[in-house]
Protein backbone atom coordinates (compact mmCIF):
# COMPACT_ATOMS: atom_id res chain seq x y z
CA UNK A 1 0.00 0.00 0.00
CA UNK A 2 1.38 3.04 -0.88
CA UNK A 3 2.59 5.59 2.34
CA UNK A 4 0.45 8.45 0.73
CA UNK A 5 -2.87 6.61 0.74
CA UNK A 6 -2.04 5.18 4.42
CA UNK A 7 -1.26 8.62 5.61
CA UNK A 8 -4.72 10.27 3.86
CA UNK A 9 -6.54 7.50 5.29
CA UNK A 10 -4.78 7.44 8.88
CA UNK A 11 -5.99 11.10 8.88
CA UNK A 12 -9.54 10.79 8.23
CA UNK A 13 -9.50 7.60 10.57
CA UNK A 14 -8.39 9.96 13.75
CA UNK A 15 -11.09 12.65 12.77
CA UNK A 16 -13.70 9.96 12.85
CA UNK A 17 -12.24 8.44 16.11
CA UNK A 18 -12.16 11.94 18.05
CA UNK A 19 -15.70 12.39 17.52
CA UNK A 20 -16.83 8.70 18.27
CA UNK A 21 -15.09 8.78 21.57
CA UNK A 22 -16.30 11.93 22.30
CA UNK A 23 -12.69 12.92 23.89
CA UNK A 24 -11.31 15.39 21.36
CA UNK A 25 -9.17 17.78 23.19
CA UNK A 26 -10.19 21.34 23.05
CA UNK A 27 -8.20 23.76 21.39
CA UNK A 28 -5.63 25.54 23.29
CA UNK A 29 -6.22 28.91 23.58
CA UNK A 30 -4.78 31.85 21.83
CA UNK A 31 20.47 12.05 -3.59
CA UNK A 32 21.16 13.45 -5.96
CA UNK A 33 23.74 16.31 -7.33
CA UNK A 34 25.78 17.58 -4.42
CA UNK A 35 25.99 17.83 -0.57
CA UNK A 36 23.06 18.72 1.20
CA UNK A 37 22.73 22.16 3.12
CA UNK A 38 20.41 21.96 5.86
CA UNK A 39 21.25 20.50 9.07
CA UNK A 40 20.29 19.00 12.15
CA UNK A 41 18.77 20.27 15.04
CA UNK A 42 21.42 21.06 17.86
CA UNK A 43 19.73 19.59 21.03
CA UNK A 44 18.37 16.41 19.17
CA UNK A 45 18.13 14.10 22.47
CA UNK A 46 15.20 16.73 23.79
CA UNK A 47 11.40 15.56 23.36
CA UNK A 48 10.08 17.87 21.20
CA UNK A 49 6.35 18.86 20.33
CA UNK A 50 4.30 20.67 17.65
CA UNK A 51 5.11 23.87 19.66
CA UNK A 52 8.86 23.33 19.06
CA UNK A 53 8.18 22.96 15.82
CA UNK A 54 6.75 26.56 15.58
CA UNK A 55 9.37 27.93 17.73
CA UNK A 56 12.16 26.40 15.87
CA UNK A 57 10.43 27.57 12.43
CA UNK A 58 10.51 31.08 13.87
CA UNK A 59 14.20 31.04 15.50
CA UNK A 60 15.54 29.49 11.72
CA UNK A 61 13.72 32.64 10.17
CA UNK A 62 15.24 34.80 12.57
CA UNK A 63 18.70 33.86 12.35
CA UNK A 64 18.99 34.27 8.67
CA UNK A 65 17.33 37.34 8.32
CA UNK A 66 20.29 38.77 11.17
CA UNK A 67 22.87 36.85 8.94
CA UNK A 68 21.06 39.16 5.90
CA UNK A 69 21.39 41.73 7.79
CA UNK A 70 25.29 41.19 8.61
CA UNK A 71 26.02 40.04 4.74
CA UNK A 72 24.47 43.82 3.73
CA UNK A 73 26.43 45.52 6.37
CA UNK A 74 29.67 44.09 5.51
CA UNK A 75 29.58 42.31 2.43
CA UNK A 76 32.20 39.49 1.78
CA UNK A 77 33.76 40.76 5.01
CA UNK A 78 31.33 38.67 7.27
CA UNK A 79 31.82 35.51 5.63
CA UNK A 80 34.75 34.13 7.81
CA UNK A 81 32.22 34.61 10.58
CA UNK A 82 30.11 32.22 9.48
CA UNK A 83 32.39 30.05 9.16
CA UNK A 84 33.82 29.68 12.83
CA UNK A 85 32.13 26.78 14.66
CA UNK A 86 30.97 27.09 17.93
CA UNK A 87 29.95 30.45 17.16
CA UNK A 88 26.40 32.04 16.83
CA UNK A 89 26.36 30.57 13.17
CA UNK A 90 27.80 27.54 13.45
CA UNK A 91 26.90 24.48 15.80
CA UNK A 92 26.89 21.20 15.28
CA UNK A 93 24.98 20.45 12.15
CA UNK A 94 23.79 24.19 12.21
CA UNK A 95 24.88 26.53 10.28
CA UNK A 96 24.04 29.43 7.85
CA UNK A 97 24.78 28.76 3.57
CA UNK A 98 25.50 31.56 1.03
CA UNK A 99 25.59 31.16 -2.67
CA UNK A 100 25.28 33.75 -5.44
CA UNK A 101 22.13 33.75 -7.73
CA UNK A 102 24.12 31.74 -9.96
CA UNK A 103 23.85 28.93 -7.67
CA UNK A 104 27.66 29.00 -6.75
CA UNK A 105 28.15 28.07 -2.81
CA UNK A 106 30.11 30.75 -1.63
CA UNK A 107 30.43 30.51 2.05
CA UNK A 108 29.72 26.21 3.33
CA UNK A 109 30.72 26.06 6.79
CA UNK A 110 31.17 22.33 7.17
CA UNK A 111 33.47 21.64 4.00
CA UNK A 112 35.09 25.24 2.78
CA UNK A 113 36.79 22.91 0.39
CA UNK A 114 33.50 22.73 -1.23
CA UNK A 115 33.15 26.43 -1.75
CA UNK A 116 33.11 27.43 -5.21
CA UNK A 117 31.13 24.97 -6.01
CA UNK A 118 28.42 24.69 -9.14
CA UNK A 119 25.44 23.57 -6.93
CA UNK A 120 22.43 25.45 -9.05
CA UNK A 121 21.45 21.43 -10.44
CA UNK A 122 21.18 20.02 -6.65
CA UNK A 123 18.10 17.69 -6.36
CA UNK A 124 17.14 15.89 -3.47
CA UNK A 125 16.22 12.21 -3.21
CA UNK A 126 13.24 12.16 -5.50
CA UNK A 127 14.90 14.59 -8.02
CA UNK A 128 12.70 17.80 -6.50
CA UNK A 129 15.09 20.54 -8.29
CA UNK A 130 16.41 22.40 -4.27
CA UNK A 131 19.01 24.33 -6.35
CA UNK A 132 16.58 25.54 -8.98
CA UNK A 133 14.14 26.55 -5.87
CA UNK A 134 16.32 27.79 -3.59
CA UNK A 135 17.67 30.17 -6.45
CA UNK A 136 13.39 30.98 -7.41
CA UNK A 137 13.03 31.94 -3.78
CA UNK A 138 15.88 34.10 -3.47
CA UNK A 139 14.91 36.12 -6.46
CA UNK A 140 11.09 35.80 -6.33
CA UNK A 141 8.97 39.19 -5.30
CA UNK A 142 9.30 38.68 -1.51
CA UNK A 143 12.81 38.14 -1.63
CA UNK A 144 12.17 35.01 0.83
CA UNK A 145 10.69 31.52 1.76
CA UNK A 146 10.61 28.13 2.61
CA UNK A 147 11.40 24.99 0.97
CA UNK A 148 10.88 21.54 1.54
CA UNK A 149 12.19 18.63 0.38
CA UNK A 150 13.18 14.99 1.14
CA UNK A 151 17.20 13.99 2.83
CA UNK A 152 18.61 11.56 4.56
CA UNK A 153 20.17 13.12 7.99
CA UNK A 154 24.10 12.23 8.45
CA UNK A 155 24.90 8.65 8.91
CA UNK A 156 21.13 7.19 7.90
CA UNK A 157 19.70 6.13 4.58
CA UNK A 158 16.01 6.85 4.35
CA UNK A 159 15.28 10.70 4.00
CA UNK A 160 13.38 12.94 6.32
CA UNK A 161 11.86 15.93 5.60
CA UNK A 162 13.74 19.37 5.01
CA UNK A 163 12.48 23.03 5.94
CA UNK A 164 14.98 25.38 5.11
CA UNK A 165 14.12 29.48 5.20
CA UNK A 166 16.19 31.42 1.96
CA UNK A 167 16.19 35.22 1.81
CA UNK A 168 18.13 37.65 -0.18
CA UNK A 169 20.67 39.49 0.85
CA UNK A 170 22.36 42.54 -1.43
CA UNK A 171 25.74 44.59 -0.71
CA UNK A 172 28.06 46.15 -3.45
CA UNK A 173 25.92 45.30 -6.13
CA UNK A 174 26.11 41.41 -5.75
CA UNK A 175 23.62 39.68 -4.55
CA UNK A 176 23.06 36.46 -2.53
CA UNK A 177 21.02 33.68 -1.28
CA UNK A 178 21.24 33.04 2.81
CA UNK A 179 19.81 29.89 4.08
CA UNK A 180 19.31 27.98 7.18
CA UNK A 181 16.97 24.94 7.81
CA UNK A 182 15.96 22.45 10.04
CA UNK A 183 14.96 18.35 9.90
CA UNK A 184 11.23 18.95 10.20
CA UNK A 185 10.80 15.03 12.25
CA UNK A 186 13.07 16.42 15.30
CA UNK A 187 10.25 18.68 16.46
CA UNK A 188 7.28 16.36 15.77
CA UNK A 189 6.79 12.27 16.60
CA UNK A 190 6.62 10.09 13.06
CA UNK A 191 7.29 6.46 12.58
CA UNK A 192 6.73 3.97 9.68
CA UNK A 193 5.30 0.52 9.69
CA UNK A 194 8.69 -0.65 8.70
CA UNK A 195 10.20 0.84 12.09
CA UNK A 196 7.28 -0.58 14.32
CA UNK A 197 8.49 -3.67 16.05
CA UNK A 198 5.76 -6.44 15.75
CA UNK A 199 4.36 -8.65 18.97
CA UNK A 200 2.05 -11.05 19.06
CA UNK A 201 -0.61 -9.85 20.92
CA UNK A 202 -4.17 -12.13 21.40
CA UNK A 203 -2.39 -14.69 18.71
CA UNK A 204 -1.76 -12.22 16.16
CA UNK A 205 1.11 -10.15 14.56
CA UNK A 206 0.37 -6.62 16.39
CA UNK A 207 3.26 -3.27 16.69
CA UNK A 208 2.26 -0.28 18.80
CA UNK A 209 2.50 2.44 16.33
CA UNK A 210 1.59 5.25 18.61
CA UNK A 211 1.59 5.26 22.47
CA UNK A 212 1.92 8.36 24.61
CA UNK A 213 3.45 6.48 27.74
CA UNK A 214 5.76 5.02 25.73
CA UNK A 215 7.79 7.38 23.74
CA UNK A 216 10.20 10.60 24.80
CA UNK A 217 7.90 12.95 22.61
CA UNK A 218 5.37 14.77 24.86
CA UNK A 219 2.11 14.14 22.63
CA UNK A 220 -0.50 16.02 24.00
CA UNK A 221 -2.78 12.99 23.78
CA UNK A 222 -4.47 9.83 25.99
CA UNK A 223 -4.94 7.45 23.04
CA UNK A 224 -3.10 4.85 21.81
CA UNK A 225 -2.75 3.33 17.85
CA UNK A 226 -1.81 -0.20 16.86
CA UNK A 227 -1.29 -1.36 13.40
CA UNK A 228 -2.05 -5.40 13.06
CA UNK A 229 -1.59 -7.11 9.95
CA UNK A 230 -3.29 -10.64 9.64
CA UNK A 231 -3.26 -13.12 6.64
CA UNK A 232 -6.22 -15.04 5.11
CA UNK A 233 -7.80 -17.11 7.49
CA UNK A 234 -6.12 -15.90 10.34
CA UNK A 235 -7.97 -14.83 13.99
CA UNK A 236 -7.20 -13.45 16.65
CA UNK A 237 -7.98 -14.62 19.98
CA UNK A 238 -11.37 -13.66 21.67
CA UNK A 239 -10.53 -10.50 24.42
CA UNK A 240 -12.09 -7.67 25.81
CA UNK A 241 -11.24 -4.41 26.83
CA UNK A 242 -12.52 -2.01 29.76
CA UNK A 243 -12.33 0.71 27.28
CA UNK A 244 -13.98 1.25 24.32
CA UNK A 245 -11.72 0.30 20.94
CA UNK A 246 -12.00 1.30 17.41
CA UNK A 247 -11.40 -0.63 14.23
CA UNK A 248 -10.60 1.42 10.94
CA UNK A 249 -9.40 -0.83 7.92
CA UNK A 250 -6.18 0.09 5.54
CA UNK A 251 -6.50 -2.56 3.42
CA UNK A 252 -8.34 -6.11 2.73
CA UNK A 253 -11.68 -7.75 4.06
CA UNK A 254 -12.62 -9.33 7.15
CA UNK A 255 -14.82 -9.94 9.95
CA UNK A 256 -14.98 -8.33 13.45
CA UNK A 257 -17.37 -10.17 16.31
CA UNK A 258 -18.68 -8.36 19.15
CA UNK A 259 -20.34 -10.56 21.70
CA UNK A 260 -20.66 -13.14 18.80
CA UNK A 261 -22.23 -11.01 16.49
CA UNK A 262 -20.73 -10.36 12.86
CA UNK A 263 -19.96 -7.54 11.67
CA UNK A 264 -18.22 -7.31 7.86
CA UNK A 265 -14.75 -5.21 7.62
CA UNK A 266 -13.80 -4.02 4.28
CA UNK A 267 -10.95 -1.04 3.48
CA UNK A 268 -12.24 1.90 4.81
CA UNK A 269 -14.37 0.41 7.07
CA UNK A 270 -14.70 1.97 10.71
CA UNK A 271 -16.07 0.01 13.61
CA UNK A 272 -16.05 0.77 17.25
CA UNK A 273 -16.29 -1.73 19.75
CA UNK A 274 -17.90 -0.51 23.67
CA UNK A 275 -16.24 -1.24 26.50
CA UNK A 276 -16.23 -5.14 27.92
CA UNK A 277 -17.33 -6.38 24.74
CA UNK A 278 -15.85 -9.78 23.88
CA UNK A 279 -14.79 -9.27 20.13
CA UNK A 280 -11.86 -11.25 18.12
CA UNK A 281 -11.35 -10.43 14.14
CA UNK A 282 -10.90 -12.82 11.54
CA UNK A 283 -9.80 -12.58 8.21
CA UNK A 284 -12.07 -14.20 5.93
CA UNK A 285 -10.27 -12.42 2.32
CA UNK A 286 -7.67 -13.93 0.31
CA UNK A 287 -5.58 -11.21 1.00
CA UNK A 288 -3.81 -9.51 3.75
CA UNK A 289 -6.17 -7.57 6.47
CA UNK A 290 -4.51 -4.16 8.05
CA UNK A 291 -6.09 -2.78 10.70
CA UNK A 292 -5.46 0.02 12.96
CA UNK A 293 -7.01 -0.14 16.40
CA UNK A 294 -7.17 2.87 18.73
CA UNK A 295 -7.89 3.04 22.12
CA UNK A 296 -8.62 5.83 24.66
CA UNK A 297 -7.37 6.34 26.66
CA UNK A 298 -4.09 4.30 25.67
CA UNK A 299 -4.27 1.02 25.77
CA UNK A 300 -2.69 -0.94 29.56
CA UNK A 301 -2.20 -4.43 30.12
CA UNK A 302 -4.54 -4.44 33.22
CA UNK A 303 -7.64 -3.10 31.17
CA UNK A 304 -7.54 -6.10 28.60
CA UNK A 305 -8.33 -9.78 29.40
CA UNK A 306 -7.96 -12.43 26.97
CA UNK A 307 -10.13 -15.38 26.54
CA UNK A 308 -9.26 -18.85 25.81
Amino acid sequence: MKISKFCIQLVFMLFLILGISGCAQEEEQAQKGGTEEVFLVENESEPQSQVGLSAQKDSVALKVSEAVDLVEEEGTEAFPEFREEGGKWFRGYSYIFIWDTNGTRVVYPPDPSGEGEDVSGLTDINGKPIGKLFIETALGESGEGWVSYEWPKPGETEPSTKYSFIKRAEFDGETYLVGDGFYVEDYLFTRNIGDCESINATGVSLCEFMHPGRTDTELGVDYSIAYVLMEPGEKNLPHRLSNPEVHYVLEGSGTIYIDDVPVSLHEGKLVHVPANEIQYVENTGNSSLRLLLIDQPAWAEENEEVLE
